[in-house]
């Protein structure tokens, strides 16, 4: 789509409408996926006018991550809702990026099978189906074979398999698959079907997805403001997720996503943390485990410091 470059203001790309005098700002956000039922929260923030009432035209832009980073790298996009992990090795190849709100407070990889499992030993002699050697799945299942004491290759055998994890797991391709508590399973479970899951979250105690911007954006009260209203969209999601699918269905569409699923995701967003320091805040406790693990996998040196990588500075502890 062919847009007008607008001004540009403390990295934000700027509009002004005119209405009553009234300054309006335009945010590019890019979600990281297709339009789906996951950015709920999102689209109820737009769709109830919470980026309104802010001062904020708001435009989203779907697409990959590996494709919405450069953007926003570029200032061409001004957040992107991704995982944690494209913030910190980002971040860690010298670029200004830093995590500012976890839409997930934690990461909802986990390993599902049809056939039983009894923890991470038992899956020792298998084929784990991963999407690939990249993202929050392979370093949660890395950081659960570590727990067991399990060696990729030696022990189990990873097969990248795409995005396909359910079919995979479906059609006997692989034992297991990396997948979501709050997708695949759900969907196994929808049909009928009896699914056997490990949690990864104890080995890999990493927050799941959640907004990223550039460092020259963290003192502006815009970008405080958008995170705001991001809260809001989450705390209506969390208060009546079957009205906030009604909301945001029109954006998604029926194929993108049901209502259990985003019922399975409503958990992810709050936790005793978000409790005392606003939803969408950063438990520090958390991260510092994540990035030992990435550490111990080899990805990060020694001695790298989780608070490198995200900050609460952009939170509102009580919204309003």
């Amino acid at each position: 789509m062919t847009r007008i470059k607008p001004a540009l203001l403390l990295g934000f790309a700027v509009t002004f409408a005119s209405c009553a005098g009234a300054q309006t700002r335009t945010v590019n956000i890019g979600l990281g996926y297709l339009p789906n039922v996951q950015f709920t929260p999102f689209y109820v923030a737009d769709r109830l006018g919470y980026f309104k009432a802010e001062g904020i035209t708001v435009k989203f832009q779907h697409g990959y991550v590996s494709e919405l980073m450069p953007l926003l790298l570029s200032g061409r996009l001004d957040f992107v809702v991704g995982d944690p992990e494209d913030a910190v090795f980002a971040r860690n190849q010298g670029r200004d990026v830093k995590y500012v709100l976890a839409m997930y407070q934690k990461n909802p990889v986990t390993v599902f099978s049809t056939k039983p499992l009894s923890g991470a030993a038992s899956l020792k002699g298998k084929t784990l189906g991963i999407p690939g050697p990249f993202g929050s799945s392979y370093h949660a299942v890395k950081a659960l074979l570590d727990s067991a004491k399990l060696t990729e290759g030696r022990d189990v055998k990873l097969a990248s398999v795409g995005f396909t994890q359910l079919d995979a797991v479906r059609a006997g391709r692989v034992d297991a698959a990396a997948g979501y508590v709050n997708n695949e399973v759900v969907q196994l479970r929808a049909a009928g079907q009896r699914v056997y899951t490990l949690d990864t979250t104890a080995a890999y105690p990493m927050v799941g997805v959640g907004m990223i911007t550039r460092d020259q954006n963290l003192k502006s009260d815009l970008a405080r403001r958008v995170v705001r209203a991001s809260q809001r969209g989450m705390k209506f999601t969390i208060a009546s997720p079957a009205q906030a699918f009604k909301v945001a269905q029109p954006v998604f569409g029926a194929g993108g996503g049901t209502l259990d699923i985003l019922k399975a995701s409503v958990p992810l967003m709050s936790s005793a943390y978000t409790a005392q320091n606003g939803l969408g805040a950063n438990n520090p406790a958390a991260w510092d485990k994540a990035i030992a693990a990435l550490v111990k996998q080899g990805h990060l040196r020694a001695g790298t410091k989780a608070s490198a990588f995200y900050t609460n500075a952009l939170i509102t502890r009580a919204l309003k």
